[in-house]
């Protein structure tokens, strides 16, 4: 891949089973069992052989339905699910927020859930504990929270921590999943701030969001998914609005299957 390359992706499919029996009873597992049968499944292809570059330092806004493939392209670019088909290159360190809290212990306290983010991100010890106050700090909680058990938070406090271990790795790529929406006002203003001052650094950032004002204000570059395949890819501007006169009437461009 050439150095210039931060990902690059290769007709990139995505497969999975999905279980369609309506009667999960005992009674129907063993009645199926005794004749034979096996669970009846359908394959869903969540990515449709995606092929992409995402040059160092550009910053990209994934848009689309619920549905549409972004956080499984998302999950994939991080190593968490693996191709079916094609493949995924990765040039740089990555830092994920996919999803609010994920891989924190809730019977351990914030502080101990930053060391713990900041060593699974490849941190060594000594390094993480000299941010953990910082991060701490750009948290916000309440007085005390710090130290009590991550289970005692609520979801905005959650997303604080998270947001501030992932930020605060000065990853060379960033993968965020609809983490510009945690915190109160204070907190988002704080982020898009952090993100403002991780752009200018040409770090490289992927964003996943449904606030489409974040895809135009933080990004240089927009895709448009739908149902695992890619519909547009370009400016923000023009990306949103295509995709805005879809929500509005249904109706893909016309030029689709070729994309």
């Amino acid at each position: 891949m050439p150095d210039n390359l931060a990902i690059r992706i290769e007709d990139l499919s995505i497969k999975y089973k999905i279980n369609v029996d309506t009667k999960r009873t005992l009674k129907n597992a063993l009645m199926r069992a005794s004749k034979g049968e096996l669970v009846r499944t359908r394959t869903v292809e969540a990515i449709k052989h995606l092929t992409m570059d995402l040059p160092h330092g550009s910053v990209l806004g994934i848009v689309g339905a619920n549905g549409a493939g972004k956080s499984t392209l998302m999950r994939s670019i991080a190593g968490i699910l693996p191709p079916t088909e094609g493949r995924i290159t990765v040039n740089g360190k990555i830092s994920t927020l996919l999803a609010l809290g994920v891989g924190f212990n809730p019977a351990l306290s914030g502080r101990d859930n930053i060391i713990l983010g900041g060593l699974a991100s490849g941190m060594n010890r000594a390094e993480i504990e000299s941010k953990t106050d910082e991060i701490a700090q750009f948290a916000d909680l309440p007085d005390g929270f710090i130290d009590m058990p991550v289970r005692t938070y609520s979801s905005g406090m959650y997303g604080r921590v998270a947001f501030s271990v992932a930020v605060s790795m000065k990853p060379d790529i960033l993968l965020l999943d609809e983490a510009l929406s945690a915190g109160d006002a204070s907190f988002k203003e704080k982020s898009f701030n952090k993100m403002r001052e991780l752009c200018a650094e040409a770090r490289t950032i992927v964003i996943v969001s449904h606030a489409l004002a974040t895809i135009n204000d933080l990004c240089d570059r927009a895709i448009w998914m739908n149902k695992g395949s890619l519909v547009q890819d370009g400016k923000p501007a023009a990306v949103v609005e295509e995709y805005l006169k879809f929500l509005k009437v249904g109706t893909l461009p016309s030029n689709y299957e070729d994309m």
